[in-house]
């Protein structure tokens, strides 16, 4: 039997970007996002539903999304589910569905302006690439208009494949 496990999800921080490090030094991210959908109901009212996420990230990729985002921020996320599993002081199992991020892409925000990553892309915004899984970081989003990007220089840019 075949399986595939990819979560591709657009969202906003909920809080600060919680980092910590493994006995074995390797940082990890903790990190909520909201993803809001928009619908109409059959009687033509608008509705809205977030569904609040909670994500992980392991390694380098963890402590540039630590630097980088804060509660509020928009990022475009790439990952797998995961199911954690364990037993709470009572005895009760419990578990507990997250994504585990792979890649992410900075978001610009839509007003289009100073903090966001890119200069006035289209009506929904741009994404910019940060994937250092890919080559030399490579901008695969768009920013549209004049260029712009995220404020980050190739420099800032802590390892590279």
């Amino acid at each position: 039997m075949a399986s595939y496990n990819k979560v591709l999800l657009m969202g906003n921080l909920t809080r600060d970007v919680q980092i910590k490090s493994t006995a074995g030094n390797q940082s990890v991210a903790d990190i909520s996002i909201a993803v809001n959908r928009k619908f109409k109901t059959k009687d033509g009212q608008d509705r809205e539903e977030v569904t609040f996420v909670d994500c992980e990230c392991w390694g380098p990729r963890a402590e540039v999304i630590a630097k980088y985002f804060t509660k509020g921020k928009p990022i475009f996320i790439e990952g797998r589910l995961k199911l954690d599993s364990w037993e709470d002081k009572d005895g009760q199992k419990r578990s507990k569905m997250r994504v585990v991020i792979d890649d992410f892409q900075f978001v610009e925000s839509r007003s289009g302006g100073g903090g966001g990553a890119g200069g006035g892309g289209g009506e929904e915004g741009g994404r910019e690439s940060y994937s250092p899984s890919r080559s030399s970081g490579e901008n695969r989003g768009g920013g549209g208009g004049g260029g712009g990007h995220s404020g980050i220089q190739e420099e800032e840019i802590p390892f590279r494949d």
